[in-house]
């Protein structure tokens, strides 16, 4: 009978859920508070820029020339721009664009470096040789780098800097995808599912990626903070979404010849990109943490 309550207790509590599972990683999550701070700040800011043309006051394109670098007060709580625009408008509006950069450049490089990463890893051969070399001359340049020559040719825009810093991310994720799949290529399972005559396509997507993948999670919460900071920094150097569109980088770049005089433009946009790279970081590590065999309880 006590052998039965230890048991549902251990269930209630979550300590038997197998190592490496959402529920696994969730509570670990938990039980870093630096974790659950960074998930917070970015759910709620993520939630707060969808929401905003609904709960702001002022509209992020109106322009009040009266109003120009007004500091931070109860009327504008974080001031105003040089041409009059409320900053809190602007940043919670702009969040969605810096968000989703982040997000949607890490699917890209994710998809096309697992993809390129598997075949690499499973074949190997000349077909190994092939991708890593052809990867090797991408990571020969910066990533920043890179993806300023990419959006110099394809060109400034919200759709252009997602591809440019998807592209730029791509050696990463198939490197570490790559080195994963050697760990399982010559595993039980696999030459069980070969025995049976299982298509090669089969394999790789059902057998070989599932039991590759999760060293990747790490990399891409780390890879969204990177994307972000990768994007306004893109903006601010005139090659990512640009203005009147407020994405933080380009908040940055338009306020930058004030920052002597009114440095609350500079400051609170620089802040906001801290944090939010600082919030996904924390995630990271924690999520590396949960998954690190060395780590766990």
């Amino acid at each position: 009978m006590e052998k039965i309550k230890t048991s549902s207790a251990a269930k209630r509590s979550g300590e038997n859920d197998k190592p490496g599972s959402l529920p696994y990683i969730w509570r670990r999550l938990k039980k870093n508070p630096g974790a659950m701070v960074g998930l917070i700040f970015v759910t709620v800011l993520f939630l707060l820029s969808f929401v905003s043309p609904f709960i702001c006051r002022y509209d992020y394109q109106e322009i009040v020339m009266k109003s120009r670098f007004t500091l931070p007060c109860m009327e504008h709580l974080l001031g105003c721009d040089e041409v009059g625009r409320d900053i809190l408008s602007r940043i919670l509006y702009g969040a969605k664009y810096t968000l989703s950069i982040g997000v949607l450049s890490v699917v890209v490089s994710c998809i096309l470096g697992v993809i390129l990463g598997a075949v690499a890893g499973y074949f190997g051969g000349k077909i190994d040789t092939l991708i890593m070399r052809f990867l090797d001359v991408f990571q020969a340049f910066p990533n920043i780098l890179l993806a300023i020559a990419i959006s110099a040719v394809l060109g400034a825009g919200f759709d252009k800097v997602i591809y440019a810093i998807g592209i730029s991310g791509i050696p990463g994720f198939a490197r570490m995808m790559r080195a994963n799949i050697l760990t399982v290529r010559n595993s039980e399972f696999i030459e069980a599912a070969t025995s049976i005559n299982c298509s090669t396509f089969r394999i790789i997507v059902h057998h070989v990626i599932p039991n590759a993948i999760s060293p990747l999670i790490v990399q891409v919460a780390m890879g969204i903070a990177s994307a972000a900071l990768s994007a306004s920094g893109l903006s601010f150097l005139g090659f990512g979404v640009q203005a009147p569109t407020p994405e933080w980088g380009a908040m940055l770049a338009s306020a930058r010849g004030y920052m002597r005089d009114y440095p609350h433009m500079v400051i609170i946009p620089g802040l906001f990109i801290m944090m939010t790279v600082l919030s996904f970081n924390l995630v990271g590590d924690a999520i590396r943490d949960a998954l690190d065999p060395k780590l766990r309880d």
